[in-house]
């Protein structure tokens, strides 16, 4: 049993700090049930109402699924509702829930850009992996995306293991080298298509996109992915829904 600490913050959000930090430490892999809320109330010595809160609040934010009659358990990218939609943000203008086909452009070593280090939290020089794909809808490209990742987090990336995954890049991430995405920031901008972005795309130099980057951060708030994406919009917008 772990003490809590007296302390002004509520006795829900301390549960919940330690119930993160031991998934964090791998206590509970992705996709297994966590204890019921009686074992943990009793493993925290508080109430089976303030674990259920601490509960409600990390599932709230994705790290715990609740499954009605089942239990809770660790959220994963390997499941298809979780790893399909939620951090998928580009959707086609007739309605239809499709989950683009990613082809893979190019993988290389690097060292990590000025820029790239501050967003990642690394030094600048740093090695670092840049994954490049095209996703497709219909066969038709619809997003250029470049993602620069930490070498430190991601030994033994190649271009083969990569391509060889049929799942969706995070499921790859979280199941390949233990890297589960938790959250990102994004921000967007207009940008003209350049020769090598109007290539793969398949649009005319000097077409609109719409252009993403995303920082993706991991437990403790460590960034750990660097993304930035070129979107067509002739069949496709940017999707979100604010709440």
């Amino acid at each position: 049993m772990k003490t809590l600490s007296a302390t002004f913050r509520p006795l829900y959000r301390q549960v919940r700090s330690m119930i993160e930090r031991a998934l964090e430490d791998g206590e509970w892999a992705p996709g297994e049930a966590i204890p019921s809320e009686i074992e943990l109330a009793s493993r925290f010595d508080v109430s089976q109402g303030t674990v259920r809160k601490a509960v409600q609040s990390l599932a709230a934010e994705n790290l715990l699924v609740r499954r009605q009659g089942k239990g809770t358990f660790v959220a994963t990218h390997t499941e298809e509702k979780a790893s399909n939609f939620r951090f998928l943000r580009i959707r086609r203008n007739d309605g239809r829930a499709e989950y683009p086909k990613s082809r893979l452009v190019g993988l290389r070593r690097a060292r990590a850009s000025a820029e790239a280090a501050r967003l990642l939290a690394v030094r600048t020089g740093d090695p670092v992996f840049v994954l490049r794909r095209v996703l497709e809808y219909g066969g038709v490209p619809a997003v250029l995306d470049e993602i620069t990742l930490p070498a430190a987090l991601f030994r033994g990336m190649t271009r083969e293991r990569c391509a060889a995954y049929p799942g969706s890049m995070y499921g790859f991430f979280e199941t390949e080298f233990g890297v589960r995405m938790l959250r990102a920031d994004e921000r967007l901008h207009a940008i003209a298509a350049d020769a090598e972005s109007a290539r793969l795309l398949q649009v005319p130099v000097g077409t609109p996109l719409l252009a993403v980057e995303r920082v993706a951060y991991t437990y403790g708030e460590r960034p750990v992915e660097l993304r930035r994406g070129l979107c067509t919009t002739r069949r496709e917008h940017y999707w979100n829904a604010l709440t």
